[in-house]
């Protein structure tokens, strides 16, 4: 199932004043090309233009682009009424140049009306002359296509020249080669001194190959033979596997080398997971909507508070419905900004506090749990110094959010929760919460909305208790509020075809939710009424450990482990506690059948959407059952599957930024934007990639991967939302992971 649509807006402002309109040219089997007079030899002719001074100049259309401009969509020039045919690879190119140089243009093809959908963009920093050409599929028909160079967003003027543009249809799909590096694949990071070691080699090789293990230096401190696995289904390669575990000795430094290959560095040790558990954790403050960004707090990542009612934004403090839906507003603000855009969905939301939760939970019961790793004053936050455990504020941060999107008392479907409060339309990247400008809606009430409110609240409602009585009442009489209003409306889902402006995360079997909800408040309560419904529940006894994890659209699991790892009197505890450990033993099995040992084994090599955090929770699964029995053979899975993520997999990247010497930097996000502005940064250290997606969605990730195998479907680009984003849910499992592995020190 697609985790959500997400699509790139070339804004109203863009449509400009034409100059001249000319019929579409229709696209044939053959090289077509669909620009019409690219090449400016006499006339401007249809191409329009926006806040600039435009005109011919030896054979270029050249721009005086006005400073002072706040968006690159507030100064353009375009051309309307572009035919393009789905399927079709084109070549879009053109001449341009910045005068001074370092300008950035956004380059954008894209629907020329409503919603203003873009298809593809393309942002090269200007120099004084320069040509540029990109490839990509058209994901639709379309005769109403647009091709518009965005330059606004400069404090100064500057001149904007153009050539030659066109877009050519029915050219080959571009190659795309990855550059991997060398065959040995490890965890960049590090691994435990006491824990597995495992690596994997890409060779053509039948029998097996010698391996050294060196130190900094240079020395051999081990060595030993690969295990030769053969074809490797998940990536096309033919593999061997290599096990140093014996090595038990800490460092940095480390390479491995087989096959007369040197892999990247690694250390042994656990100060990169001491790191790590806090950057993941450390992530959500930047997510944070509604308040300013310190850059005290978050050297470079400072910036003003979004969509708190300044100019240009609509604000979140007085938001109405959807024409139709309700007839009041609601003060929805605070709350994190789910993913590389600025809605906020409380189906996303909940299973992702909930996860952050859990993180602290684990370490209250866990036999290898440490509460005060991410106790107050560990996350560099505004409360820290307020007697509360960090990551507990940084959940209140987005709980506060959730209760707030409860129907008010008197109000049809009171009690319910909305599904999602994000723009009317779609915007554009890059875009800094505080200019976003786009009018906020409310999006009808749901079931499984209501249910994560009910879920998560409830969990608050225990461990909030100790810190803040009163907040801990207010979450738990939402909890009930919400439960007995899911309980009156049990089958209103999402419409799939709500997804513009935000993701529709549409979701139309609630059972799994109720059963979550349930379980939360048993064990918060533990009431008779909420114990019958889980007993009752068909999911109680099903097998909720499926290959592709749990998610935001499949939370059975969540009820799960809490109700086998928080201290009960549930009848029947331990056959929960059983099902969980025999979850993880499927999943070991998965990890022990793959050479680059991921417990992840979807049917038919087909990689989900934000494949990366599965992958870390059917780890979770795993480590949960070392927390329940001990067993060494579930400590050395968990730790063993954050190797995939880390490094040790068939592209030899980290999807975690800032953690390996290469890793995913480039997340599609409106505001960790460096890679089209570099007055922006890149996503903080500790954000995870959404990694392969074998569905590439994007038009991007269409014109490069066409074709791809399993862990090859994934291109670290800002503009490849569908394999490359960044998301609330995707780094609690990293932020749970990564405590666990600290933890085993």
């Amino acid at each position: 199932m697609n985790r959500r649509r997400t699509a790139l807006l070339s804004l109203a402002a863009l449509l400009g004043a034409a100059l001249t309109a000319l019929p579409a040219q229709q696209a044939g089997a053959d090289e077509t090309e669909q620009v019409r007079n690219g090449t400016f030899d006499t006339t401007a002719d249809p191409w329009w233009t926006s806040n600039v001074t435009a005109g011919l100049t030896d054979g270029r259309l050249c721009a005086d682009v006005p400073g002072g401009t706040v968006n690159r969509w507030d100064s353009a020039v375009g051309q309307n009424d572009i035919t393009l045919l789905k399927g079709t690879t084109y070549r879009f190119s053109f001449s341009a140049s910045g005068v001074p140089e370092g300008h950035v243009v956004r380059a954008v093809v894209g629907l020329g009306a409503a919603p203003y959908d873009t298809w593809y963009e393309a942002t090269p920093v200007l120099s004084p002359s320069g040509s540029y050409a990109y490839t990509f599929t058209a994901p639709v028909d379309s005769a109403q296509g647009q091709v518009a160079f965005q330059v606004g967003g400069s404090a100064d003027p500057w001149r904007f020249c153009l050539d030659d543009v066109s877009l050519l249809g029915g050219v080959p799909p571009e190659v795309y080669e990855p550059d991997t590096g060398p065959r040995v694949r490890v965890n960049q990071v590090a691994y435990l001194p006491g824990g597995p070691k495992n690596a994997t080699l890409v060779t053509d090789a039948a029998g097996r190959l010698p391996w050294r293990l060196r130190n900094a230096a240079g020395t051999t401190v081990a060595k030993g033979w690969s295990v030769p696995r053969g074809l490797d289904a998940s990536s096309g390669q033919r593999v061997h596997s290599i096990d140093f575990g014996a090595f038990r000795k800490g460092g940095t430094g480390f390479t491995l080398v087989a096959d007369g290959e040197t892999s990247r560095p690694f250390d042994i040790g656990t100060a990169a997971y001491r790191r790590l558990r806090v950057d993941a954790a450390k992530y959500y403050y930047t997510q944070r909507s509604g308040i300013a960004i310190r850059d005290d707090l978050r050297p470079g990542y400072g910036r003003a508070a979004g969509h708190v009612g300044v100019a240009p934004n609509q604000g979140d403090a007085s938001v109405p419905c959807r024409p139709g839906v309700c007839d009041y507003t609601l003060d929805v603000s605070g709350g994190w900004y789910d993913a590389g855009d600025h809605g906020k969905y409380v189906v996303n939301g909940g299973i992702a506090v909930w996860e952050l939760m859990s993180t602290y939970e684990r370490s209250l019961h866990a036999r290898t749990g440490h509460p005060a790793a991410l106790g107050d004053g560990t996350l560099a936050l505004p409360e820290s110094g307020n007697r509360t455990p960090d990551i507990l504020d940084e959940a209140r941060w987005e709980l506060d959010f959730l209760l707030r999107m409860q129907v008010p008392a008197g109000q049809p479907l009171a009690g319910m929760a909305h599904h999602k409060v994000h723009d009317e339309q779609w915007t554009g990247l890059p875009l800094l919460p505080d200019d976003d400008p786009q009018k906020r809606e409310l999006h009808p009430p749901t079931t499984t909305a209501t249910l994560n409110l009910a879920a998560a609240a409830a969990q608050a409602a225990r461990l909030y208790k100790p810190y803040d009585k009163a907040f801990a009442a207010k979450a738990l009489k939402a909890a009930r509020t919400a439960w007995a209003a899911a309980v009156a409306h049990p089958k209103v889902y999402a419409d799939p075809a709500d997804a513009t402006g935000g993701g529709a995360y549409n979701d139309d079997d609630a059972t799994d939710e109720f059963y979550w909800a349930a379980a939360e408040l048993y064990l918060t309560t533990g009431e008779k009424q909420y114990a019958d419904f889980v007993a009752g529940s068909p999911v109680h006894t099903a097998d909720v450990f499926v290959p592709y994890g749990f998610d935001w659209s499949r939370t059975a699991a969540a009820g799960r482990l809490d109700l086998a790892l928080v201290p009960s009197k549930l009848p029947g505890r331990d056959k929960v506690r059983r099902s969980v450990v025999r979850g993880a033993d499927t999943y070991l099995a998965a990890l022990a059948a793959q050479p680059y040992g991921m417990p992840y084994a979807p049917d038919g090599n087909r990689y989900d959407w934000g494949s990366s955090h599965q992958v870390l929770n059917n780890a979770v699964v795993i480590a949960t059952a070392y927390d329940l029995t001990g067993a060494s053979k579930y400590r050395d899975g968990a730790l063993e599957s954050m190797d995939y993520v880390l490094g040790r997999n068939a592209l030899n990247i980290s999807y975690v930024t800032g953690y390996g010497e290469v890793n995913s930097h480039r997340q599609h996000s409106r505001w960790y934007a460096h890679q089209l502005d570099p007055s922006l940064p890149d996503p903080p250290a500790g954000t995870l990639a959404g990694g392969p997606n074998s569905s590439i969605q994007d038009p991007f990730a269409q014109g490069k991967l066409q074709g791809c195998v399993g862990q090859f479907c994934y291109i670290d680009d800002i503009q490849s939302w569908s394999t490359n984003e960044t998301a609330i849910n995707w780094n609690a499992a990293l932020a749970r992971m990564a405590s666990f592995v600290a933890d085993q020190q």
